[in-house]
């Protein structure tokens, strides 16, 4: 999960000239006050304030409370700009979410995001801060509903328990079974009024392209008839690649970018964020390839020079194979696991409506500036920047978050 893997992606972005074809902005950072919408408000506050000294010398028995509190450590590890590390990434989710929201672009891309196992008062798997949950919520200030589709070999569980009572958000996981988190059965679909809401697709190793395809599209499929989700969030974990240091599926680069291909296809406006992988350069090589994907984009297979170039030897190509790696998935376990996925789906009411509310005012980062800032300037800036948007295909134009 290093930035390092995130620096690789945006190299070759830049090398392959795709950055010419969006919209490329560097966020601010997320506040501890905007994490404070989903995660606790102490919980922030010791992130904030954590560093790796802390973790030992005098007072480690209270320090040491703390980080089993919140679970850091482990599989969580602290390390020197670790909040910095949360605000990159949440700014950027919620970048994407408020360009959306403004109907500044159709596509809005932010690789360092993705991290779906946070928890709204613990750390877990990696992730700290639950950018997706926060991008979420800005999404529903304006649209009814959302869907979040989640194609990481790990379960997003961390975004399906911050929804799993309601039914504005349908979460919708494919994710290798008895894996960590160890969550994400079949039969767990969400309480009260999240009941059915929860799509939990539980697969066994060896997960290849055409078996995957054959389940993913039928559902999403159905999904989007039924709910009509106003906006998608697709976290696109590249974890389940074939030869994934962590992962067990056998997925190539094409058939993992299939799936956002084919949510693309939908025409609702989206959020695609990263996630997972554990192969620094096939996870670069595929969220290039999915970038030039969502921009139409046919890339030749050379991989040009670049700042990472000698980590793509011996091959230097834009290619991640499927291995001869056994397919535990048989026909009849995905033909029923299909039909058990659809017959759950076929309980919950067409397009579940919400009863009408006065929208939030947006947040802004002036909320966080000192008053001394000069409110004409502000407001140029702000009468430039509509001109700006009204002379340019805003929502033709991909949006592409870098750090």
């Amino acid at each position: 999960m290093k930035p390092h893997r995130v620096r690789m992606c945006h190299s070759l972005v830049t090398n392959y000239g795709l950055y010419k074809k969006m919209d490329v902005i560097r966020p601010k950072r997320a506040t501890a006050r905007q994490m404070t919408r989903f995660h606790n408000d102490e919980y922030v506050d010791f992130l904030y304030r954590l560093t790796p000294e802390m973790v030992g010398g005098e007072g480690m028995s209270e320090q040491t409370k703390h980080l089993c509190k919140f679970n850091l450590g482990d599989d969580c590890p602290v390390f020197d700009g670790l909040f910095e590390f949360c605000s990159i990434s949440a700014g950027g989710s919620i970048a994407a979410a408020n360009k959306l929201i403004r109907g500044e672009s159709d596509i809005s891309i932010n690789w360092a995001g993705g991290l779906h196992h946070a928890k709204k008062t613990e750390a877990s798997g990696f992730c700290y801060i639950n950018d997706i949950v926060l991008a979420i919520l800005e999404l529903l200030r304006y649209h009814q509903r959302v869907l979040y589709i989640d194609i990481d070999i790990h379960h997003g569980d961390g975004v399906e328990e911050a929804f799993y009572t309601t039914d504005r958000v349908m979460t919708a996981s494919f994710h290798m079974t008895e894996f960590f988190p160890g969550t994400g059965k079949l039969e767990e679909t969400g309480i009260g009024k999240g009941k059915n809401y929860a799509v939990n697709v539980p697969l066994q190793k060896g997960m290849d392209d055409w078996s995957y395809q054959n389940l993913f599209e039928p559902i999403i499929k159905h999904i989007m008839e039924w709910y009509r989700p106003g906006a998608v969030v697709l976290q696109c974990g590249a974890d389940s690649l074939a030869g994934d240091k962590l992962g067990c599926f056998n997925l190539s680069m094409k058939g993992h970018a299939n799936c956002v291909a084919y949510v693309k296809s939908f025409g609702v406006p989206m959020i695609v964020v990263g996630g997972g992988g554990y192969t620094i350069r096939n996870v670069a090589r595929a969220w290039t390839f999915e970038t030039a994907v969502l921009l139409n984009e046919q890339l030749p297979e050379e991989i040009p020079f670049n700042s990472y170039f000698e980590y793509y030897g011996p091959e230097y190509r834009l290619d991640v194979p499927a291995n001869n790696m056994k397919n535990d998935n048989t026909p009849e376990d995905l033909l029923n696991l299909k039909a058990q996925i659809i017959e759950n789906l076929r309980h919950i009411p067409c397009a579940p409506s919400v009863q009408m509310q006065e929208v939030p005012r947006d947040y802004t980062s002036s909320d966080d500036e000192d008053d001394e800032d000069d409110y004409d300037v502000r407001i140029t800036r702000k009468l430039r920047s509509r001109e700006n948007n009204a002379t340019r295909s805003e929502a033709n134009v991909p949006l592409y978050i870098t750090q």
